[in-house]
């Protein structure tokens, strides 16, 4: 028996406890216990060693709640995550122990008609890191379908594992919107999302990319990243028609895609009357649940508006897009942050602050 009557297991045990962040209340996150469950055949246990902190998760801990998703009870945070496999299944053959993986967080059922449609990212029983009633992965370690465990080449670090995530839903958009060659795009803001849908559009051989945003810090950030133009707009509706004109002028021709990223009554009305007739309208950002917006006009010019959700089967190429250099996601990564308590809350509180924040990473 050890000291005080343990035994060196049970010793070992609770120095191997894992730990994650929880998010218990609003705006109160906590280092806990989370107590894994048993390894499947097919599924790796996995040491997480990068961890981004997405909007979404600043507003589970500011309200509880995103969109229609209500936190009830305590949840592990955190979603964009890469890690080094500790363990795997019994019928597990294309990881082993040691390797450096990005993770896919969503599950989807595939036996659902949309997962055997192939778009699972619609499944209506997904179980998504972080969304309740699902833990995240904002932890020392995690249990993860291996099929969803996406091996990282030498030159690719754990932090832009991480950041597939995100980049994800910017290759998913111009995926839905065909960006291509031909393809001049507009970005209505130049957050996080914003930036990797101009990257993902850039590497999609968009020839021209303007950006919007009402912030001229992060316009600068977006131009030094490759943007053609840069537009600084108002948050005022009545100013849309004269920032249209900049726009168009900032283009040099007309609008053929505009990627809306935030989800604005003003920025999807500036969308659709930039984006020349014919042309595409993809509403990424959601930051309005219910919008007013110029629809008719649009349907007259024959513009199309799309949605997208999520992603679905992106992940590889987000990897070669880092391996090759296509994408470089580096610079987008401006606060790192341990994981302590206090470390935790401070990253969050940067995170939630905006201003030079653009992504907050946890190194565990």
């Amino acid at each position: 028996m050890g000291k005080g009557g343990k035994s060196h297991e049970e010793t070992k045990s609770v120095e191997d406890e894992n730990m994650a962040a929880w998010l218990v209340g609003l705006n109160t996150l906590k280092i806990q216990p989370f107590k894994l469950p048993p390894l499947g055949p097919h599924d790796a246990r996995v040491r997480m060693k990068a961890v981004g902190i997405c909007g979404s998760d600043v507003h589970y801990l500011k309200t509880m709640r995103c969109a229609d998703f209500v936190v009830k009870e305590p949840m592990v945070i955190g979603h964009e995550c890469a890690g080094i496999i500790e363990e795997v299944g019994s019928e597990v053959k294309n990881l082993v122990p040691g390797d450096r993986v990005a993770l896919e967080p969503g599950i989807s059922c595939w036996q659902c008609d949309l997962c055997k449609d192939g778009r699972y990212n619609l499944c209506p029983e997904m179980k998504f890191f972080a969304t309740p009633p699902v833990h995240g992965s904002l932890a020392h370690q995690v249990v993860h379908p291996a099929d969803l465990c996406f091996k990282l080449p030498d030159n690719v670090s754990l932090e832009e594992g991480a950041m597939c995530e995100p980049l994800s839903v910017g290759v998913h958009a111009c995926r839905r919107a065909n960006i291509g060659p031909e393809t001049n795009v507009l970005v209505m803001g130049a957050g996080p999302i914003g930036l990797v849908t101009m990257m993902a559009a850039r590497a999609f051989g968009a020839p021209r990319i303007v950006i919007v945003d009402v912030d001229d810090s992060r316009l600068s950030v977006a131009k030094n990243l490759g943007a053609d133009g840069i537009v600084k707009v108002s948050a005022n509706m009545q100013d849309v028609a004269e920032e249209v004109e900049r726009i168009c002028k900032a283009m040099g021709g007309g609008v053929d895609v505009s990627f809306d990223c935030a989800g604005f009554n003003k920025t999807m009305s500036t969308a659709l009357s930039a984006t020349r007739a014919g042309g595409r309208v993809c509403l990424v950002g959601m930051g309005h649940h219910e919008m007013t917006v110029p629809l008719t006009p649009a349907a007259a010019r024959e513009v199309d508006v799309i949605g997208i959700f999520r992603y679905r089967n992106t992940w590889p190429l987000c990897i070669e897009f880092l391996r090759s250099g296509k994408i470089d996601v580096k610079p987008l990564i401006t606060h790192r942050f341990g994981f302590s308590q206090k470390e935790v809350e401070e990253a969050f509180e940067t995170s939630a602050g905006g201003g030079s924040a653009i992504k907050v990473m946890f190194n565990l």
